[in-house]
């Protein structure tokens, strides 16, 4: 399934500033019966958003309107926990399109990747005054550029590099998953084949 193609994202961010956040307080266990990738942003944070009786925790940030926009800011180690590409699924299908933390687990950096999340891993340094930007203005802009791989606080100019494999990259800007990747080499591929010796 293609996604979204990942060029540059320019956009305000929804600060999350826990540490240790892992895959079951990103989507609950209860919620992965279901087999489409749809549906899973309703659950996103599901008990940290909502009380018992569904009624929405006003203290919690997805619930406070002056917060909006593509970029999930999160604390240390953002996704540890269990392997569940679930989480991925409920980030993107909330409308995230970009991650930022001082620290990713692999398998959900992983699943990120696969799904179409930008995971944009900072210093702790520029976590930090990503967080403070936010305090101060919570409709500051941040640009993810992922030709140049960097991130930019667009109020201040402050900018930092990241590091992304260079095929997941190059799939992130065509919108290919592993399988599109493929169908795209189809022409390669015949030509190999007309010109291998059996």
């Amino acid at each position: 399934m293609a996604y979204d193609k990942f060029t540059l994202l320019r956009s305000t961010a929804v600060p999350l500033p826990i540490e240790n956040v892992d895959t079951d307080q990103i989507i609950p266990a209860r919620f992965l019966k279901a087999t489409k990738r749809e549906g899973f942003g309703d659950n996103l944070f599901r008990d940290w958003r909502y009380n018992g009786e569904d009624t929405p925790k006003t203290d919690f940030v997805l619930n406070n309107p002056i917060y909006k926009g593509k970029i999930l800011v999160g604390g240390h180690n953002f996704g540890s926990g269990s392997s569940r590409e679930h989480a991925a699924w409920a980030i993107y299908d909330y409308g995230f399109r970009c991650v930022v933390s001082s620290f990713f687990a692999d398998i959900f950096k992983g699943n990120s990747l696969n799904i179409g999340i930008l995971p944009v891993q900072v210093s702790a340094e520029f976590l930090d005054k990503i967080f403070q930007a936010i305090e101060a203005d919570p409709n500051a802009e941040f640009e993810v550029n992922l030709e140049k791989q960097t991130i930019t606080i667009v109020g201040s100019g402050e900018s930092e590099s990241f590091d992304i494999n260079g095929y997941k990259k190059h799939n992130m800007i065509n919108g290919f998953d592993d399988i599109d990747y493929l169908q795209a080499m189809k022409g390669d591929i015949k030509e190999f084949e007309a010109v291998r010796i059996y």
